[in-house]
């Protein structure tokens, strides 16, 4: 990822708290639609993530299953 992103872990972890922010209501619909907006970036960027976990797994798995 690139410099300035947050980890895996720091933008999952925020994500929870937007999450829970938007659950517990009383934010204004301009609040709300920041909160959602960040939200929306921060699962793609975590989706992001676990896609490159998954490929350097899957790479993992090939080599492995090639060396036998």
């Amino acid at each position: 990822m690139s410099e300035g992103e947050p980890t895996y872990e720091a933008a999952r972890d925020e994500l929870v708290q937007i999450v829970t922010k938007l659950e517990a209501g009383g934010a204004t619909l301009e609040e709300s639609l920041t909160l959602w907006q960040r939200g929306e970036e921060l699962a793609t960027l975590c989706e992001r993530y676990l896609e490159g976990a998954r490929s350097k797994l899957d790479a993992a798995t090939k080599n492995d299953d090639d060396a036998e």
